[in-house]
């Protein structure tokens, strides 16, 4: 089976439709979907920036938001702007990535982006990602000792320098081999190009 590599960052607003569609968009073209939790701070500094690029320059950051709104609105998702942003994924990206060997990563992720930008919680805080684990079914301390593992760290330290060397620089990224594809409106091309190959 075709596979497309999905790499997204909890704290990125175009990630959230993305991982809500990739799924589904997949499934439909008979491609497997491998998910690929990364940071963008490590990426964002290689450029030279300390904050989102959507706070750094007001008017993109102003445009970015009223786009959610309205690909929100045309994939019939529930949207609600969060109070921080962006948040710190480091923790929720530890347990999607140590989810993804028991085979509930990629539900967590899900429920993840539901709690950003749909409830407006803080995905940083333990006790808000405990809630989480429980509703995808997950017992939060088991959850959190393998995403605590040192082995599972490094997982993800390796996983987002991968990022980097493979040239991704924002999230959403889709990768089919060495093709590239950035942002959370390439899903269907990135499909294609994995269908057809």
């Amino acid at each position: 089976m075709a596979k497309l590599e999905f790499w997204y960052e909890f704290a990125s607003t175009y990630s959230y439709p993305a991982a809500m569609r990739v799924e589904a968009a997949a499934k439909k073209a008979g491609v497997e979907v491998i998910w690929r939790p990364f940071l963008l701070g490590p990426i964002f500094s290689e450029q030279g920036l300390s904050d989102s690029p959507f706070n750094v320059y007001e008017m993109k950051g102003r445009y970015m938001w009223r786009d959610m709104e309205r690909l929100c609105a045309t994939y019939k998702l529930p949207f609600k702007r969060p109070q921080v942003f962006p948040q710190n994924g480091l923790k929720a990206a530890r347990i999607a990535l140590a989810g993804m060997k028991e085979g509930w990563g990629e539900d967590f992720s899900r429920a993840v982006y539901r709690a950003n930008f749909v409830d407006g919680l803080i995905i940083s805080d333990d006790a808000v990602l405990s809630e989480v684990l429980d509703l995808v079914g997950v017992e939060p301390e088991e959850a959190f000792a393998a995403a605590n593992a040192q082995a599972n760290k490094d997982a993800l330290r390796l996983q987002t320098e991968e990022a980097l060397t493979r040239g991704i620089f924002g999230a959403p990224s889709f990768t089919v081999g060495d093709e590239l594809f950035w942002g959370q409106d390439r899903l269907e091309q990135a499909v294609a190009w994995a269908k057809g190959k």
